[in-house]
């Protein structure tokens, strides 16, 4: 009999890769395009398994609506996990598994876009061209050659732009609890933080979020960046406080800020809302500034990640039902 797995906040590219990547076929899928939280944990009465996302909420009364319906696994088709309540799932006998890497290059190469193309104002160039308009007032950038980029988190992803940016002819600091030999084999100088971030030019976080992390990126560590500098976010928006960041543009201690998550986005993101009045004054501040780029949570979007990802998910959730080890399970330790 085919394991039931439910699906939240589901869109064309999950449904379809999904569906490529069940070749037995060993698995039911029911897409829902609602969120899962605990109103709509309902949903997935009678599912083996739920399959959720970034911004899904599954906090302990998601949890305990889950076990009630059924469920014994949580699968996450991303690497983070820190909108699950943990203990509240280990108390209720679910298991929670994760796509630790899918492609790690899709999310640095994008990290690499949106440095380029702001510090270049190529989105900004585009829409003058459009309008007959070719100035180039406003557009001089920097080379990236010889500059330091600081690096906070060297894991696959960091890596991988780690390797980028030493073919660009940057130098390289890092800031990660364990140091990848790899990496200062090729050049890269791990320091501590506070080193990495006054000494970059651009900053760019690969780390995950915890309480540890949480708005790591702050009124503090902005004053200690080089006047100018560039910030990058592509990992999680709870890095940054944002409204700390408004103010160091404001004041032009820094220079420009790339971002591709952003700490509210649960209410933004993946979703059209070009005929709504966005509520959120935080967000539309940021959206005022000419050296501001924000993309809407699309680093991950390649065919090749989304591939990975739903080949992940169903060998996890495989696993756990079959009662062989699964590297990918989340745990409390």
């Amino acid at each position: 009999m085919a394991m039931n797995i439910h699906f939240f906040s589901t869109k064309s590219y999950d449904r379809t890769a999904f569906t490529t990547a069940n070749v037995a076929p060993q698995f039911q899928f029911s897409f829902h395009e609602a969120p899962l939280q605990a109103t709509t944990a309902v949903l997935a009465a009678g599912a083996d398994a739920v399959c959720a996302f970034v911004n899904d909420t599954i906090d302990a009364a998601c949890i305990l609506a889950l076990k009630q319906a059924g469920v014994r696994i949580i699968a996450l088709r991303c690497a983070g996990f820190n909108n699950v309540d943990l203990p509240a799932a280990q108390n209720a006998g679910i298991t929670v598994v994760r796509v630790p890497a899918y492609s790690p290059y899709a999310v640095a190469e994008h990290t690499l876009g949106l440095i380029l193309c702001l510090n270049r104002s190529i989105h900004r160039a585009f829409n003058r061209v459009r309008e007959g308009n070719f100035s180039l007032a406003g557009f001089t950038g920097f080379d990236l050659h010889g500059k330091t980029v600081g690096l906070v988190g060297t894991g696959r992803i960091g890596a991988v732009m780690a390797d980028i940016c030493l073919g660009l002819g940057c130098r390289v600091l890092a800031i990660d609890p364990i140091p990848n030999a790899e990496l200062q084999r090729k050049g890269v100088m791990y320091d501590n933080v506070a080193a990495v971030i006054a000494g970059a030019h651009i900053l760019s976080l690969h780390c995950p979020l915890g309480p540890e992390s949480r708005h790591m990126i702050n009124s503090a560590t902005l004053a200690t960046m080089r006047p100018g500098a560039m910030l990058v976010n592509t990992s999680r928006g709870g890095l940054v406080e944002t409204k700390a960041v408004i103010n160091a543009l404001k004041s032009d201690q820094l220079g420009g800020f790339a971002l591709d998550v952003y700490e509210e986005e649960a209410a933004l993101f993946f979703e059209d809302h070009s005929q709504d009045i966005i509520a959120d004054d935080i967000f539309m501040r940021l959206t005022t500034f000419p050296n501001v780029l924000i993309t809407g949570h699309q680093a991950f979007l390649t065919h090749e990640a989304l591939a990975a990802i739903a080949t992940t998910t169903l060998a996890n959730i495989a696993s756990v039902v079959n009662g062989q080890p699964c590297a990918n399970t989340v745990g409390l330790g």
